[in-house]
């Protein structure tokens, strides 16, 4: 019996995992199948730890002029069974870079950490210097290349570079650009967006759209960021995503693949644990792809867990989530309940309007590998594609479970009382316990646009409807809905009708209201006015059992006050 091979944890070099013969499952087919595409620039998104870099590590070993004589690495795969690819193997000048460790807080770092990536591959090519190709004043651009060379420079520079190499070797330049959006995701979360864009912008369209010596291009990253923003003129780009047909099997491991990797590592009789926890991805219409990552750390460490939910931060889907609209705290807990979501939405990212629609959230946790398309077909009549979402699979569910029990960990029976006092009507209990959540949580939902952002209402609205959530099995819970002559906050309808329904309105204290009491009279005001109770009786419930509450909220403090009592 063979031995299995050596689990390798993190490593994303294709020679080093072929030469020490590590675990690696057969993905060549995909350098068939991208160079009989004859596409010029290929965009692929795929969620983060899907074998992007090690797909790039494998395109140069295959392609670079450096492993001209390194054959052996792909023997015994699929692209070397096919002769003709044995004359293309290391015969093209190859420029890699990667994106990856783009992490800084503000611009000038990220401009500066960009700089010095494309210096790195100058410094690899330095014989080009002394070839005898290049006249003085491209010696004296190819010195100015550092990272802190100019804009125009920096813009410049691969362009010039795949010149060189392309007289160097005879061939044009194949150009390789691994995790491009990771500095666009920490501009978006650190305030430096349209700087980094139009650094951005200039430097792709001169590497990627006017430049005749490219040969070919692939860029890799999780989210197809708008062509607005960085790819603007950029006509001859391929955009994959995850609902594209092409690659579908390229990025994963499909469930073949997993299960001989059970097999080999006498794990077969676990199949159905592994499917239950890491089945779902969707790519393409395939729907049995495996998360690598998992994967590999099942085999590793042979116990089911959430590796791959866990393996970087959650921090800007956490932050959407939290500070997102009450419509995406409901959708969330049905979708951990196992609901599906339908929504029409647009696969390009755009930052700036995340905290401005929910279909960029939505979007977002689709292209980040959280959600999965069920179903997905282009609209004519909406001109939009439409989607049914789900929670990928168990480990996800697990991931958001976590986060969100992490914000009201420390007050959970609190919470449970605020409830049970609103179900019985105890107006004072409400106020008690309300304020003892508040003061518990607010901290975690007070950053960035929260209570201090600029729709404090919003925020409370979503804070609180967080809260009900619980109550879904015996309501109908709707928010912002029309009603009279008004758009109410909160409505809970009664699904038995010997329980009373709720209608609730949210609001800040005014600068002109000396009291909390002033406000919670001013919510109870517009209830009253704009007749928020109408849709409830119309469905025959009378107004005996509709229960009216205004919240008005201070910073952390809130009254709770209905139409008979002021707690």
């Amino acid at each position: 019996m063979n031995m299995a091979r050596t689990v390798s944890i993190g490593n994303q070099d294709f020679e080093s995992l072929r030469s020490k013969n590590n675990f690696y499952v057969d993905k060549t087919g995909f350098i068939k199948e991208w160079w009989e595409s004859d596409d010029v620039v290929t965009l692929i998104t795929r969620p983060r730890r899907f074998g992007k870099t090690l797909t790039m590590s494998m395109l140069e070993k295959f392609f670079s002029t450096m492993y001209a004589d390194r054959g052996d690495l792909f023997e015994g795969l699929r692209i070397w069974e096919d002769e003709k690819y044995h004359g293309l193997q290391g015969t093209y000048p190859v420029l890699f870079l990667s994106f990856a460790g783009v992490k800084e807080n503000c611009y000038e770092g990220a401009r500066e950490n960009m700089c010095r990536m494309i210096e790195e591959q100058y410094n690899k090519h330095e014989y080009l210097l002394n070839s005898g190709l290049l006249n003085e004043k491209e010696k004296a651009y190819y010195r100015e290349v550092s990272a802190a060379m100019s804009d125009s420079t920096a813009a410049l520079s691969l362009r010039a570079l795949s010149d060189y190499l392309t007289r160097y070797y005879g061939r044009k330049t194949i150009i390789l650009l691994d995790e491009y959006d990771t500095p666009m995701q920490e501009a978006y979360v650190n305030g430096y967006w349209k700087e980094l864009v139009a650094f951005t912008r200039s430097l792709f369209n001169s590497t990627f759209k006017t430049n005749p010596y490219l040969e070919r291009g692939i860029m890799t990253g999780i989210t197809r960021v708008s062509k607005e923003s960085i790819f603007s003129d950029l006509n001859n780009l391929e955009v994959v995503t995850t609902t594209s047909k092409k690659y579908a099997d390229s990025f994963g491991f499909t469930e073949e693949e997993v299960f001989a990797a059970l097999e080999e590592y006498g794990m077969s009789g676990r199949r159905q644990e592994v499917r239950d926890w890491y089945d779902g991805f969707v790519f393409g219409g395939r729907g049995d792809i495996y998360n690598p990552w998992s994967i590999i750390h099942f085999l590793d460490k042979k116990v089911a867990g959430t590796y791959w939910a866990n393996s970087s931060s959650n921090s800007l889907v956490g932050k959407l989530i939290r500070e997102g609209s009450p419509e995406i705290k409901m959708t969330m807990e049905r979708l951990l309940q196992g609901d599906s979501l339908c929504v029409s939405l647009d696969e390009q990212i755009v930052f700036s309007q995340l905290d401005q629609g929910d279909d960029a959230v939505w979007s977002l946790l689709l292209a980040s590998g959280y959600l999965k398309a069920v179903h997905y077909e282009f609209s004519t009549v909406r001109r939009r594609a439409e989607y049914e979402l789900k929670l990928t699979n168990m480990e996800v569910q697990a991931m958001f479970e976590q986060m969100i029990e992490g914000w009201f960990d420390g007050c959970r029976r609190v919470k449970n009382a605020f409830l049970q006092a609103l179900l019985s009507d105890d107006v004072k209990a409400m106020n008690t316990f309300m304020n003892r959540v508040t003061l518990e949580v607010f901290s975690y939902f007070d950053t960035g646009k929260g209570a201090a952002g600029e729709e404090p209402e919003r925020f409370y609205h979503g804070f609180v409807l967080g809260l009900m959530v619980e109550l879904e099995g015996r309501y109908v819970i709707t928010s912002n809905r029309e009603s009279g002559f008004g758009r109410y906050d909160v409505m809970l309808e009664p699904k038995v009708r010997e329980d009373n329904a709720i209608v609730i309105e949210f609001k800040v204290q005014e600068e002109d209201e000396r009291e909390l009491a002033d406000t919670v009279q001013r919510a109870l005001e517009q209830i009253r006015k704009k007749d928020y109770m109408a849709g409830l009786v119309a469905k025959g419930i009378v107004k005996e059992r509709i229960r009216a509450y205004g919240f008005a909220f201070c910073g952390k403090k809130v009254l709770i006050g209905s139409a008979l009592k002021v707690g």
